[in-house]
């Protein structure tokens, strides 16, 4: 009966992120689905993201959050359109809370819509949001035995984040083997090391978003593959 019960819970959220994909697809936007554990540096992530390409692309960000908006207030100063969610205790998102969020945004003039989820690896990768695309941070301050621990993570991303990697030296942190492991998990997605402290790596992560932002521009309808400020299209 319990198995039954989380069948029902998947297949309801399964439906809802099928709606608000084909939502978020009439417009255009890219949507990304930000997992990593509490204080690997999402949020610092985000912020650099925005700095740096907010001139160029159009960026919104949905906050997920147990309990107080200190993240989206972080994100919010940057200008961008912000918008909290609150679990109460719930250890991820899921597609009706994304969907009951979408009214706040202005998704005409949206490139990309990042929604950072509850920070942990387990329950945010089991449940789609209607997001395109998975990114999975990992901070060396975590630890190698991460992505082998909790590999769902790490096997549903696009891209994964080895994050402060300018701590590498001040740690024990076998960078060999959590790359092994990620690829062993996930030969696909490539793996991107990056510092947002002294900005290394950010390239290679900014050029990342940028594809997918074309890709989704040529396939969506009308979409001339141009990444940039378009024309609003309400």
């Amino acid at each position: 009966m319990q198995i039954r019960v989380m069948e029902d819970l998947l297949e309801h959220n399964e439906a809802m992120s099928k709606a608000v994909k084909e939502r978020l697809d009439d417009y255009g936007i890219l949507v990304l689905n930000l997992m990593g554990s509490p204080g690997c540096g999402k949020t610092s992530l985000l912020e650099q993201t925005v700095e740096a390409l907010g001139q160029e692309l159009r960026f919104a960000v949905v906050e997920g959050d147990l309990y107080t908006a200190q993240d989206a207030e972080r994100i919010a100063r940057h200008g961008i359109p912000t918008v909290q969610i609150n679990t109460a205790g719930g250890c991820h998102l899921n597609a009706g809370m994304i969907e009951a969020v979408l009214g706040d945004l202005p998704l005409a003039k949206l490139d990309i819509l990042v929604i950072e989820n509850v920070g942990n690896l387990v329950c945010p990768a089991e449940f789609d949001i209607g997001e395109d695309a998975k990114v999975v941070l990992l901070s060396v301050t975590e630890g190698e035995d991460k992505p082998l621990k909790y590999p769902l993570a790490f096997r549903r991303a696009a891209v994964a984040i080895l994050n402060k990697t300018d701590l590498l030296p001040h740690l024990n942190f076998d960078k060999t083997k959590a790359v092994r492991d990620i690829k062993g998990i996930n030969p696909l997605a490539p793996i991107i090391e990056v510092s947002c402290q002294t900005g290394d790596g950010l390239t290679a992560w900014y050029e990342w978003l940028r594809e997918q932002v074309r890709r989704k521009q040529v396939r969506s309808k009308g979409g001339n593959g141009e990444v940039g400020r378009n024309e609003d299209r309400d």
